[in-house]
């Protein structure tokens, strides 16, 4: 990690540039992959396995049988470790579920607001390196509340054509029974546009590698809506000198796993804190499996010494992390100053991977600075607002004249014109 000595603001900017990895040929190649999937659907699907996963798939649904021989190949053990932290999320996600009020804004005037789950939406689920079964828990389960008609999911297969047993056993677990086998920008463009054999849906939701997030960019622009602009996983650390660096360390390190364009931050006030931190990096690091990863995250990652934890803060809330940990005893303190982030862990024992995995809020947030303007994945994130207005002729009267005057300042008479019939309807009685 690159260490920083007390910068000055007008130097923020420049320490809170997420990394930048050539791209040039990207956007071309996963048009390319988009243009061929909406043109030759599962010709172009099947070819794809072929070229990319070196698979010959000519049926991408997975069948019951094969639902229910992954269930018998996951551990109790881990089976109890997902069904713990499927009661935590859909405690948290439930309660997000509003009642409609109606409200009256004038006498005989009746306004409500309805959520209506999205009737189709699509789940990515990533099935490389590390099989993120733990999103679909994360995604699943508030469509599901959110009352969502159709969810389907795609996933790469493994090796021998596969699916990881954790990924079919929590698929079916939150009531996802279309599973397909197919990965990449060419799963996100037959969700997207739809095939023969894979459903179009009205909604994409996450993560994936570069290919991926560049299809849902794409795919946009095209008028289909995705859950938010994403990017590589990211954490800001904020740590004082109650804090715990071994904890800070192992923090710092869980995220850096995911892979070499993750970015890691330790910000604090005190150089003995960040030189303690990076000693316990170099101990823990030697320990990981996924070793290669975290380094190169590490090499494009930062420990910053500022002059005390309120300015710590302004930074955090400048560069707007996707994880934001304040490992400190007095952590409660500066909850309130918080206003960008994306999701928030208060306190030494907060560790990150709670709300990646079991804590029950959504571990899908918003990355690279997005958290100033968007939401991590909730209930809401699956349904629409309908608003629903109801007058009577006492409530056409009341706000009739204001609407006639309206309208006509706007030069709208058709507009104008809807209220003034019905008036002169109601005089008329």
């Amino acid at each position: 990690m690159k260490v920083t000595v007390l910068p000055k603001v007008n130097e923020w900017s420049a320490l809170c540039e997420r990394p930048v990895f050539d791209q040039s040929q990207l956007e071309q190649n996963v048009q390319e992959i988009i243009e061929n999937v909406r043109e030759k659907g599962d010709e172009a699907l099947c070819t794809y396995s072929l070229a990319f996963d070196g698979l010959t798939i000519e049926k991408f649904l997975v069948t019951k049988d094969e639902i229910e021989l992954a269930e018998n190949n996951v551990s109790q053990e881990l089976k109890n470790a997902i069904q713990l932290a499927k009661s935590n999320i859909e405690k948290f996600h439930v309660s997000q579920l509003e009642e409609s009020k109606v409200i009256e804004t004038s006498i005989g005037v009746k306004c409500w607001r309805k959520s209506v789950g999205i009737e189709k939406v699509g789940l990515y689920i990533p099935g490389g390196t590390a099989p993120l079964f733990s999103t679909i828990l994360m995604l699943g389960i508030p469509a599901q509340i959110a009352g969502c008609n159709e969810v389907i999911l795609c996933t790469p297969p493994q090796k021998d054509g596969s699916l990881n047993p954790a990924i079919l056993y929590t698929a079916n677990l939150v009531g996802i029974t279309k599973i397909y086998k197919v990965g990449g920008a060419q799963a996100i463009a037959a969700m997207a546009f739809g095939t023969t054999q894979i459903p179009q849906v009205y909604k994409i939701f996450g993560p994936g590698n570069q290919y991926v997030t560049k299809a849902k960019e794409l795919i946009q622009r095209e008028g289909i809506a995705i859950d938010m602009p994403a990017g590589p996983s990211e954490v800001l650390i904020v740590a004082d000198e109650t804090c715990n660096p071994s904890f800070v360390a192992a923090d710092l390190l869980s995220q850096a796993e995911h892979g070499a364009d993750s970015q890691v931050i330790l910000l604090s006030d005190s150089m003995e804190i960040i030189q303690e931190v990076m000693n316990e990096l170099d101990q823990q690091l030697e320990q990981l499996p996924r070793k290669e990863f975290a380094e190169k995250a590490l090499s494009c990652s930062r420990a910053i010494q500022l002059n005390s934890i309120e300015t710590c803060i302004d930074f955090s809330n400048n560069y707007a992390p996707e994880h934001l940990i304040i490992a400190s005893e007095n952590a409660d303190k500066y909850v309130d100053s918080i206003v960008n982030a994306g999701s928030v862990f208060i306190g030494n024992y907060s560790c990150e991977s709670a709300g990646d995995y079991a804590s029950g809020t959504n571990h899908t947030l918003p990355t690279n600075g997005y958290a100033k303007n968007y939401s991590g994945v909730s209930v809401d994130s699956f349904v629409r607002k309908i608003t629903f207005q109801s007058l009577n002729k006492n409530g056409i009267q009341n706000i009739g004249p204001a609407i006639e005057l309206m309208a006509e300042a706007e030069a709208l008479f058709a507009h104008k014109n809807a209220v003034t019939i019905r008036l002169k309807s109601i005089q008329n009685d």
